[in-house]
């Protein structure tokens, strides 16, 4: 997991979303922390894969920024899923930041048609994001 490609990567993602000058935060965390910040922020209980913040969510109050959110990730939860689609970790971290960008930037998979969309979309980026 090289932090110079993951930068890389997400500026290719960026460009080709039309997000030039956008900013992200990305923090890789643990299953403890990242269940602390789903209950506190989305009241779910438990660890997540993978959880995004948008700053802006359609309100004009808030100022114009490149700033687009944050994403974090919990390493033991993509170490899982690795192991369970038995593809590498650092192809996993690939997919739940496109997975969290996507969710920044408007996406969602709250019905069949939507994820289909979403995984679809995930699937183009992963290969734009290809080094």
């Amino acid at each position: 997991m090289d932090p110079g490609k993951i930068k890389i990567k997400l500026k290719r993602i960026l460009k080709d979303l039309g997000c030039h000058d956008a900013e992200l935060s990305i923090l890789i965390t643990d299953d403890k922390h990242i269940a602390e910040l789903n209950d506190r922020f989305l009241n779910r209980k438990g660890p997540t894969n993978v959880l995004a913040f948008p700053i802006k969510e359609d309100d004009p109050n808030v100022p114009e920024t490149a700033m687009l959110g944050d994403i974090v990730i919990s390493l033991d939860a993509a170490m899982r899923d690795a192991i369970k689609a038995k593809e590498s970790l650092s192809k996993i971290i690939d997919r739940l930041l496109i997975h969290g960008l996507l969710h920044i930037l408007g996406y969602n998979h709250v019905n069949s048609e939507k994820a289909w969309r979403m995984e679809k979309e995930t699937q183009r980026l992963l290969n734009v994001a290809k080094i």
